[in-house]
């Protein structure tokens, strides 16, 4: 973000990054390569009727076995970092015992690409591939899966810490607990609340235990963690609504921040919690763990949520993602959408930064994901002219620039994602790539997106 553009918010005093961000259960496929074991996607996508189309992520996009090709591309496009994840069941087949040194050696060579490249790699040790061996004893819900994560962090960090510095513990912990263990709509899919409240804490608990053991292996490392926040806007004018806000707040926002910035739960949200859980797994220590400082914090941004009171509650409410609130809503606005439904809203993202920043005293932050699914045409000549999620980029640069003019320390910005890949259960339907990829024959095919960012990052560094 350079401060030397006529008419833009000045950028940031210190080198800012532009990167491109993908997930390891979405790109890599191969998942019968190099000893890994399943994963909660695996089997979930494995169950008819869980993911859209009945696809599965047992190819992807192939980035297992086109790596080097893919690292390439990016060093074509003058990315200047590159945000992945770490399969944990590459790593550990079960989650726990014998290490894969096959599997780590995917991601050395990896790592190995990136700086022969001259990209700088930010890792993420979870994004939400947990191996189903420890969902077969018992997943987030249960205090050992935190261990367990703790032990695999420090085996990352032993393989890469020597060449990676910039560190992400968990990737949205919000979904992982409230989608996946409450909604039922993302993997492992099961539909209790209870079991939702106590995943959310333990998926913060380990990346307490992550963010010392990254520490202990690596001399200076980088360390945040990743959350998706939403500005909360109450759709409707009772009180009903208003509160709904609130709880739907605590649920999206608050919870995370408060843990992990401030070491305590805020007292309205376990007490909407407490409908469903005893909390007894809450115990003395925990959150002086979970708050161990960080270096840096990530935020994910897509959109707001407009919340209300769901009337007509009946008796049976459908499966919610905020334990304890079967009775909130989300409502669409009225307004532009993506071609994946998500209202478009770039002042969001200030807001979002914003917020975080005067309502507590967070470390530097980075925008770790922002992007828009659009169903891409590909022109006679075979390229893509996706000019919608080139504006919509443009409005959310444009809305992060802002935060900056207003005070906020923002240091980089990676724009989701590099590759068309598996969206989770919505399958191959949402292209969010600023690359396309035919799932037919895995051909890639930089989209405009593609250029228009390679052209922005340019100007902003001067060149490269």
């Amino acid at each position: 973000m350079s401060a030397d553009e006529p008419g833009q918010p000045p950028g940031p005093p210190d080198r800012f990054v532009w990167g491109l961000a993908t997930s390891a259960a979405q790109i890599e496929g191969g998942i019968d390569r190099d000893g890994r074991g399943p994963s909660i996607w695996d089997s979930f996508a494995g169950h008819a009727g869980r993911v859209r189309g009945g696809h599965h992520p047992g190819t992807a996009a192939d980035h297992r076995a086109r790596m080097v090709a893919d690292v390439a591309l990016l060093a074509e496009l003058k990315v200047p970092a590159y945000r992945f994840s770490i399969a944990w069941p590459r790593v550990q087949a079960l989650g726990r015992g014998r290490v894969n040194e096959e599997g780590l050696d995917f991601y050395r060579r990896l790592v190995e690409e990136l700086l022969a490249h001259d990209i700088e790699p930010f890792a993420t040790l979870y994004h939400w591939d947990l191996p189903q061996a420890l969902e077969d004893d018992g997943g987030w819900p249960e205090r050992d899966t935190a261990s367990r994560f703790g032990d695999y962090a420090a085996i990352a960090a032993a393989a890469l810490g020597d060449r990676v510095r910039h560190w992400s513990t968990v990737n949205e912990p919000w979904c992982a607990s409230m989608l996946g263990y409450a909604a039922g709509l993302h993997a492992p899919g099961r539909n209790d609340p209870g079991a939702a409240v106590a995943a959310a804490h333990h998926l913060l608990l380990g990346h307490g235990l992550a963010v010392d053991a990254l520490r202990a292996e690596i001399p200076d490392p980088e360390v945040a963690i990743t959350l998706n926040p939403y500005p909360i806007v109450p759709a409707g004018d009772s009180d009903a609504d208003r509160d709904a806000a609130r709880r739907v707040d605590g649920v999206a926002n608050r919870l995370w921040y408060d843990a992990v910035l401030q070491g305590r739960y805020p007292d309205d949200v376990l007490a909407d919690f407490s409908a469903v859980s005893d909390l007894e797994h809450i115990r003395d220590g925990d959150l002086s763990q979970i708050s161990r400082p960080l270096d840096a914090l990530g935020l994910n941004y897509y959109r707001r949520h407009h919340v209300r009171h769901r009337r007509g509650a009946s008796a049976q409410p459908p499966a919610s993602q905020w334990p304890g609130s079967p009775d909130v809503e989300l409502v669409r606005p009225v307004g532009p959408v993506t071609d994946g439904g998500w209202a478009v809203e770039p002042d969001g993202l200030t807001e979002a930064l914003l917020a975080v920043s005067e309502a507590y005293d967070p470390p530097p932050l980075y925008v770790h994901e922002a992007g828009a699914a659009y169903d891409d045409d590909v022109g006679p000549d075979g390229t893509i002219d996706d000019r919608a999620r080139i504006a919509w980029l443009e409005g959310h640069v444009e809305a992060a620039r802002a935060a900056v003019a207003a005070g906020v320390d923002l240091r980089g910005f990676f724009v989701w994602s590099y590759l068309d890949n598996f969206e989770w259960a919505e399958g191959y339907a949402h292209r969010f790539g600023v690359v396309h990829v035919d799932f037919r024959t895995l051909v890639r095919t930089p989209k405009a997106s593609a250029h228009w960012l390679r052209t922005l990052v340019q100007g902003d560094l001067g060149g490269r």
